[in-house]
């Protein structure tokens, strides 16, 4: 069981991710407020952060490059999601420290293995397509 910190400012997503995640064994905790994210993850101490990237407040790229400055949390593998997938995306996302980012809508199955391959240690970024026709 892994502890996995969810930041996302749509309450229906962070009940949809957090569910997912304990159907398939994890502790997820959720944070609405990107502003409280950091303070989260340092009392919560996850093994992995999953953040949305368009977040009021603190944007997810924004506070993925606070994770790696923090020393208690900069090894901590992450996750980002994002509805809005373009030219470039993969380079912001992997400079500002993410591992992975999933595309929204999400594929269930994909965000379960993309879960699984950064908790297992694989953890090269790759975008995890939205299949065809979803």
């Amino acid at each position: 069981m892994a502890k996995i910190l969810v930041v996302e400012d749509n309450a229906l997503n962070i009940k949809l991710f957090c569910d997912l995640l304990a159907a398939h064994g994890h502790e997820p905790e959720g944070v609405l407020d990107s502003r409280d994210a950091l303070e989260a993850a340092r009392n919560f101490k996850p093994d992995l952060v999953i953040t949305d990237i368009q977040l009021p407040h603190v944007t997810g790229l924004e506070l993925m490059e606070m994770i790696r400055k923090d020393d208690e949390l900069k090894d901590v593998p992450i996750m980002a999601v994002t509805a809005y997938s373009g030219v470039g995306d993969d380079e912001r996302i992997r400079a500002a420290g993410a591992q992975a980012y999933v595309a929204k809508p999400i594929s269930v199955v994909r965000f379960a293995e993309t879960v699984e391959d950064l908790l297992a240690g694989r953890n090269q970024l790759a975008q995890a397509p939205t299949p065809q026709g979803a």
